[in-house]
């Protein structure tokens, strides 16, 4: 689920701040021409272009176009993300949790999850969420896991949404509730989700048919509302 040059490009736009220099290594890039991209960014994020830091951060944690160097992309995603940057934030968090290019360390991951997370972005509200349901870097709190997968379902993320299912399933950090967890789950499964596909076929065996129809109910309701 990790966002690359080509998703942060069509999440921002294109800015006529960037000259043409970033178009150019976008084109490259998207060509599969990697060493013309960094050659066209590289002057920009030295300068403190925080797009071009960041795509280049990209780069080196993918090994496209330079060999695969954790270190080196921490570096650019930390110049990123100091600028603000959500998206940067959020891979910084991925960093630190994963222990890739820094020692792990789940607190430091907490720390760049929740700015990110705060900017609205819905990767990091919902890895937050997953610290929080874990424990990593903050005490375990079901309810505080509820409300960031929710932020993070409301934009469509369907891991989110799959865990939202799971939580109302067992009664983690709210009552449990068959019919609000076979929409989730049922609203994730519409995605393509196959592990909530899994989670809301089995949970509907154990369903009464008037809990599935509520189900079902409650479905269309939270799809027409978008």
């Amino acid at each position: 689920m990790r966002k690359g040059f080509l998703l942060f490009f069509a999440l921002l736009g294109v800015s006529p701040a960037w000259g043409a220099d970033f178009g150019k290594g976008l084109a490259a890039a998207e060509a599969g021409d990697y060493a013309t991209a960094l050659r066209e960014w590289k002057p920009l994020a030295d300068q403190g272009d925080a797009m071009a830091q960041f795509n280049i951060g990209v780069m080196y944690a993918k090994g496209e176009g330079v060999p695969q160097d954790y270190k080196e992309a921490v570096k650019w995603y930390l110049l990123a993300a100091d600028q603000g940057d959500a998206v940067a934030q959020s891979n910084l968090g991925n960093m630190y949790s994963n222990g890739r290019g820094v020692p792990q360390d789940y607190k430091e991951a907490v720390k760049w999850y929740r700015l990110a997370a705060d900017q609205g972005d819905a990767v990091a509200q919902y890895n937050l969420g997953n610290m929080y349901a874990n424990g990593r870097g903050v005490p375990q709190d079901y309810k505080e896991a509820v409300r960031l997968y929710r932020l993070a379902a409301a934009q469509g993320n369907t891991v989110a949404q799959s865990n939202l299912g799971a939580m109302y399933n067992n009664g983690q950090g709210v009552p449990q509730d068959a019919p609000t967890a076979y929409m989730w789950l049922n609203i994730a499964a519409a995605s393509g989700n196959k592990v909530a596909t899994e989670n809301r076929d089995k949970l509907t065996q154990r369903m009464t048919p008037s809990q599935v129809e509520k189900g079902q109910d409650l479905t269309r309701a939270c799809i027409e509302k978008n």
